[in-house]
Formats: C-alpha cells, sequence, structure tokens
C-alpha cells in the first residue's frame, strides 16, 4: 500500500510540474535583430526599408497572437515615420508606444511634441 501512495504521488506530482512547463515567449522579436545589424551594417535605403517591414512584422504579428506588441517596435516605427516625414503616423506609433507601456511615456510625449512642432511647420 506504501508503495502505491509512493508511485501515486510521484506521477501527481510530475503531471503537476509539466503542467506548470510553457514554452511560450511573453515578446517576439522575430528577426529584429538580424534586420537591425544589417542596417547598422550598411545604412542603405533597402536595409532601412527590410528594418522597417521587419518592424511592421512584428507589430502586426504580435497583435494576430493577441500578444503585447514588444517594447520599443512602436517607438522605432514612430522613429523611421518621424525621419519620413511622416509626421501623422510617427504621433500614431508614439502614441501608441506610450499607451502600452506607461513607462515610456515622458520619452514618447517628448517625441510625440517634436513630431507634432515639424507637423505644424507645414511639413507635410
Amino acid at each position: 500500500m506504501r508503495n502505491k501512495l509512493l508511485v501515486l504521488s510521484a506521477v501527481v506530482t510530475a503531471l503537476i510540474l509539466s503542467g506548470c512547463a510553457t514554452n511560450d515567449k511573453l515578446y517576439d522579436y522575430g528577426d529584429y535583430t538580424e534586420t537591425y545589424y544589417d542596417l547598422k551594417k550598411e545604412p542603405t535605403e533597402e536595409n532601412i526599408v527590410e528594418w522597417k517591414e521587419e518592424l511592421e512584422s512584428i507589430r502586426n504579428d504580435s497583435q494576430d497572437d493577441k500578444k503585447r506588441v514588444p517594447p520599443g517596435i512602436s517607438a522605432n516605427l514612430g522613429y523611421l515615420s518621424l525621419q519620413q516625414q511622416n509626421y501623422a503616423k510617427a504621433i500614431e506609433y508614439f502614441s501608441y508606444e506610450k499607451s502600452i507601456y506607461p513607462e515610456s511615456t515622458a520619452f514618447m510625449n517628448r517625441l510625440i511634441q517634436k513630431a507634432e512642432k515639424l507637423q505644424s511647420q507645414g511639413k507635410k
């Protein structure tokens, strides 16, 4: 009887512990590292486009999988939009980053103000 109880305890413990194991990642950064490295190594227009496409893919895939967009992804997209003088889109990305990561509020507010200032000066 004691052996049966010991075996049963071991089986229950194994089931409980294996039920807690998960491979789900909180964030999925896709090929962010590789595309960003390529951009820094060779800052060509092609690498900028490739990096932007990867950022958009990460953002879309995260939203499709009902996961949070990783920190900085929307901010990077906003910064790229700011550099391309697409101020409305930059403000949209910065606002989204601020809404899901409140700790970025001060920085995002400064970037939003910069985009609004440039926008009001008649640049796109």
